[in-house]
């Protein structure tokens, strides 16, 4: 199926009723038995009860008798071309995983990221995601349009995206991680990154295409690039992006390197504002929080992508205490295999619960940090992240009432600590993306065998 031009808005409405809902509002309102109106591509009402009578022009008419309705989910951190290495050191850390990928990932071309973008894309619409943003920072010689491969694949599968231009100057031989041969120069990357934003941005409220400033990590990028990329973003009025306090050798790598942590080297290179979030922030201090929360800074918590790496358990509960903005991610699929958001939410849960404190996080604190948390990191909280009246209507409908969630009386429990729920509705900017499980957007067949194609052309490549 062929989606609409993204400049097409639907028209008439959508009427969802006799579900419960959770609006994850400011004051967290729910109703045991409520509805949902979408009218185009906005949310025209939310409430309890049954939907207003006398309603034109509805195109149809969804009984939810069962089911939850939430926001849709919000992933605010992804690699998307490691679609195709999943699998692979298996029993890593993050450098020895890092330096065990880097020769394969620099193999990678346009038609490879194109499917591994339409595969990352599906696992996590399947799963009630509608925004998502992709961090991509590798750009082998000769390979092609790679951003363009994926806002190709987003705009086709019919997600609202935000995808940040990344990049690496500062390889190996100059004292960095990644090996030379996958960096570029200064000068390419911000040129490469400045004609991304012209060419692709829409700062609009219903933009379904952002574009952020994203050098990969203190351990990959020079000062200078960390400090000239702030200055454009700034320029251009565009987010900020970048790996942060992920590990331990990071942090040696910091010191070792500028004398000071790496939240005191961020900020030095201007990174630390309300337009800047970064992934990770594992190894934080209380002065480190401090600073994200006097600046506005966001974080995207991986907690699933930090387990695989054995990179430890962020301090989100201190993160939230202190107001800092935290949201949810899925992180790389060569580090988080599963590729979905929903999971995640019982995966923070859990996480945080380990160290012994029963109130350290609650369901409806992960829902929210799935949904309006991580609206709020990428600077769309006024759009999305929550069902309300005059929103974007990226509405997710739950299936709630099959063997997996029934005896479950709490929706909002079922959905975060139950198994992944079916998601039997999904609405992207007022259209549906899902239904019934499956996406209608696209083959998933026909992706997973294309993407199975290119994962082992990409192997081929890499055995030499």
């Amino acid at each position: 199926m062929t989606p609409p031009a993204p400049t097409e808005r639907p028209t008439g409405r959508i009427v969802i009723e006799n579900c419960a809902v959770a609006t994850v509002d400011a004051d967290d309102t729910e109703h045991a038995t409520g509805h949902v109106v979408v009218a185009g591509n906005r949310i025209e009402s939310v409430g309890p009860g049954p939907a207003p009578g006398h309603l034109d022009d509805v195109v149809r008419r969804v009984d939810g008798t069962g089911h939850l309705a939430t926001p849709g989910l919000v992933n605010t951190h992804h690699h998307f071309y490691q679609w195709l290495t999943r699998g692979l050191a298996q029993d890593a850390a993050l450098f020895d995983w890092l330096a065990a990928l880097y020769p394969v990932w620099a193999r990678i071309d346009e038609p490879m990221v194109y499917e591994a973008a339409r595969g990352s894309l599906a696992m996590m619409m399947r799963g009630g995601v509608t925004t998502t943003t992709d961090h991509h920072y590798v750009f082998p010689r000769g390979c092609g349009d790679l951003l363009g491969a994926e806002i190709r694949a987003a705009r086709e599968l019919g997600v609202r995206f935000s995808p940040t231009r990344g990049s690496m100057d500062l390889g190996a031989s100059a004292g960095g991680l990644p090996p030379d041969f996958a960096v570029e120069s200064t000068e390419q990357a911000l040129l490469a990154t400045e004609e991304a934003i012209d060419t692709h941005h829409d700062p609009s409220f219903d933009s379904m295409l952002r574009i952020g400033v994203a050098p990969c990590s203190p351990f990959s990028v020079t000062t200078e690039l960390l400090r000239e990329s702030a200055a454009l973003a700034r320029r251009k009025g565009v987010r900020l992006h970048t790996h942060g306090s992920e590990t331990v050798q990071e942090e040696d790598f910091c010191k070792e390197r500028f004398g000071m942590g790496p939240t005191d080297y961020f900020e030095s290179t201007g990174w630390l504002g309300e337009d800047v979030w970064m992934a990770h922030c594992v190894h934080m201090n209380d002065a480190d929080i401090a600073a994200f929360a006097r600046t506005g800074t966001g974080v995207a918590h991986c907690p699933s992508s930090n387990a695989r790496l054995a990179a430890g358990t962020a301090r989100v509960p201190a993160l939230l205490a202190a107001g800092v903005p935290v949201g949810l991610g899925v992180d790389g699929t060569a580090s988080n295999e599963s590729g979905e958001l929903h999971t995640e939410l019982r995966n923070a849960l859990l996480v945080h619960r380990l160290a012994g404190d029963e109130h350290a996080l609650t369901v409806r604190r992960a829902l929210r940090l799935g949904t309006h948390g991580g609206a709020r990191v990428l600077g769309r909280a006024a759009e999305t992240g929550s069902l309300e009246a005059g929103k974007l209507a990226d509405v997710v409908l739950w299936k709630l009432d099959g063997l997996g969630h029934s005896t479950i009386a709490d929706p909002v429990a079922a959905l975060v600590l139950g198994p992944p729920a079916p998601v039997a509705l999904c609405l992207v900017d007022g259209r549906v993306v899902v239904e019934d499980g499956h996406l209608v957007t696209a083959d998933e067949d026909a992706i997973a065998r294309r993407a199975r194609d290119e994962a082992r052309r990409l192997a081929r490549l890499a055995a030499g």
